[in-house]
């Protein structure tokens, strides 16, 4: 599709592919056997007949996917070419006491652990570039703006640094999601791995060692919570991303001004536009994955021992909540290192309010000499009557005779508050 560069990224596109699924079902397969033999279930010779075929094995995709509308699951045509190829004196050994939904559910975490250290390093480096750009910033005087409308003096530095907080939070969590997540599923037929009798449980234990999962202490195929919460994830780290296009996508509106993506988007009829083309594609995946996660929790309810309609679902779903993740992290990271900050037009912008952007500021220093609420409508009544030729402390000063450093007062730096020591915390807690 012609959108596809725009809305996903060849990185995770090779991760969640077709070629990706069956390697990851051929190395559950292979790692099985290979612990099999080791534990003399099935004959060394035959595990390393079925390793090496695994290995070896170019699938046929297209007799994969005819497979999957015959049997609803691709790994009975894989198990297929995968016996032809070991052979006849061995090929029977393959898959022993295992069922389909063990092999791709294991392979599905497998590719999990690759996406997750992939998009790991993602965010590293977009932390990385955002933690440079709120140090630098840390002393650039903008506008805050609450429900739309400028509220109090804020630097950028802290805009950034409420950018990264919750990337540090998802950090840790896929930290967590690591242990949680990725763990082997083998249960056999109906999840009491009866085929192997008292091995069974040494077989498990041995192939999540084999293949780096947590061993969970029963079966996981009806308990869907782990897929849920990757998907989670992958939907709160497209809102985060979503959360700094969204304010980008403000800050560089033509009346705003304060910021600029270098190489934005031209249009076919006004010469004059750059438009913020990365910024509305991270909107736009944010909302499609906190959209997708709704219709994820559907398949939560996996009834009995296996529900390939709830399966199906999962299939449907998660891959395209996985190509908006990468792409949105892809996008953000051209969109950081291409941002120009106009530092002068913010300060232009907060100073075009006449002061009015230090109402509270003003209440605060009134009300040690009045009561808090005459404070308060006392600065309101004077808000009214702000022009381009009076600002709001010209006419306080006028209104009152209370003693304020009202010089003091109409410097924005002086109303920051704990803005700096907001901007260290973020940065100390980046891993170094």
């Amino acid at each position: 599709m012609i959108l596809d560069a725009y809305l996903q990224d060849p990185e995770t596109e090779a991760l969640i592919s077709d070629r990706a699924l069956a390697a990851a079902m051929l190395e559950v397969e292979a790692a099985l056997a290979r612990v099999q033999g080791r534990l003399d279930i099935i004959p060394p010779e035959a595990a390393a007949r079925i390793e090496a075929a695994a290995a070896e094995l170019d699938v046929d995709l297209g007799a994969l996917s005819e497979g999957t509308v015959r049997d609803g699951v691709p790994i009975i045509a894989l198990l297929g070419q995968l016996r032809s190829a070991v052979g006849e004196g061995h090929g029977g050994y393959v898959h022993w006491g295992a069922t389909s939904q063990d092999i791709i559910d294991t392979a599905l975490v497998l590719m999990f652990g690759r996406i997750m250290t992939l998009f790991a390093a993602r965010l590293d480096d977009l932390i990385a570039i955002w933690a440079t750009l709120a140090d630098l910033h840390r002393g650039t005087l903008m506008a805050a703006r609450t429900r739309g409308q400028q509220a109090v003096p804020t630097t950028f530095g802290l805009k950034v640094a409420g950018w990264i907080a919750p990337l540090l939070r998802h950090r840790q969590r896929l930290k967590d999601l690591r242990t949680n997540v990725l763990m082997l599923q083998l249960g056999g037929a109906g999840g009491t791995l009866a085929a192997l009798g008292e091995r069974g449980g040494a077989v498990g234990a041995a192939l999540a060692a084999e293949l780096e999962l947590t061993l969970p202490p029963m079966p996981w195929h009806s308990q869907r919570d782990g897929i849920i919460d990757f998907a989670n994830w992958l939907s709160m780290v497209n809102g985060s991303l979503g959360k700094a296009a969204g304010d980008i996508l403000l800050l560089a509106q033509s009346e705003v001004g304060e910021v600029r993506i270098a190489g934005s988007g031209g249009s076919s009829a006004m010469p004059k536009k750059a438009n913020p083309v990365l910024a509305e594609a991270l909107l736009a995946l944010a909302r499609h994955n906190a959209g997708q996660i709704g219709a994820l929790h559907q398949a939560l309810p996996h009834v009995h021992e296996r529900d390939g309609a709830a399966w199906t679902l999962e299939w449907l779903t998660l891959p395209g909540m996985i190509r908006a993740s990468g792409a949105g992290l892809l996008h953000s990271l051209t969109m950081a290192r291409n941002l120009t900050v106009d530092g002068p037009r913010m300060a232009r912008n907060l100073s075009a309010s006449h002061g009015l952007l230090l109402a509270e500021a003003a209440s605060y220093a009134l009300a040690p000499h009045m009561s808090k609420s005459e404070a308060q409508s006392l600065v309101k009544a004077a808000c009214l009557e702000v022009t381009a030729e009076r600002d709001l402390f010209q006419i306080l000063a006028a209104r009152t005779r209370v003693d304020v450093d009202w010089a003091a007062l109409r410097d924005p730096t002086n109303y920051l508050g704990a803005t700096d020591q907001f901007i260290d915390a973020i940065l100390e807690d980046i891993p170094s």
